[in-house]
């Protein structure tokens, strides 16, 4: 696993898509990093009631699916092995303690007005370098934030404008529509092996 040079990247990746490695590499290369960790979390705070989230050995073996070969990405797995929910800072906290100097942190232009209501969120303001995404048509309010989350304006990075969401595939895929494209192959093919998201769910041994 690297350290410190890498940017993180939490989320459930319920599944993984092509748009949140391709936002993932774009975010990196611009904030000078030298790669992709993707932390999935065993249950988002942000998330409290969702209570049909794929388990965790399916959304990691996606994950390492999507990833195996490719160099510029990695897998922590830390949030897995935590009691949930999943809160950023006792990531940041474990990565420090690790032996981590800086920890850098990618969101989406979305996830910032709800910033200041993360789990110890000003101290997660000293300690991590924010990196943030922007997303297709949505304009941050700066003027919403406390003070001190304004100078995030200077993190945000350009990255391309991928409208592929988790949740639309997993619609498509219940309703029987095609999702060829929107998934890395081997993704695809194990979801369709595994049976997942499908409505009826096939029969299987797994």
């Amino acid at each position: 696993m690297r350290t410190s040079t890498s940017l993180l990247v939490g989320g459930s990746f319920d599944p993984v898509h092509v748009g949140h490695l391709l936002v993932a590499r774009a975010a990196a290369e611009a904030a000078g990093c030298d790669g992709v960790t993707l932390v999935p979390c065993a249950q988002s705070p942000h998330k409290a009631g969702l209570t049909n989230l794929t388990p965790a050995v399916h959304r990691l073996a996606m994950l390492r699916a999507a990833v195996t070969g490719n160099e510029f990405f990695d897998i922590l797995t830390v949030e897995l092995q935590r009691p949930t929910p999943s809160f950023t800072y006792d990531t940041v906290e474990q990565l420090f303690a690790s032996g981590w100097t800086q920890v850098r942190w990618l969101i989406g232009a979305d996830q910032v007005l709800a910033l200041p209501k993360w789990h110890r969120a000003a101290e997660l303001l000293q300690r991590v370098r924010w990196v943030i995404a922007a997303r297709p048509g949505y304009e941050i309010d700066w003027e919403k934030l406390p003070e001190p989350y304004r100078k995030l304006q200077k993190s945000v990075v350009k990255v391309p404008q991928i409208e592929i969401s988790s949740t639309v595939i997993r619609q498509r895929l219940a309703n029987g529509l095609n999702i060829r494209y929107m998934l890395p192959p081997e993704v695809e093919r194990y979801i369709e092996e595994h049976c997942l998201y499908r409505r009826p769910r096939c029969i299987t041994n797994t």
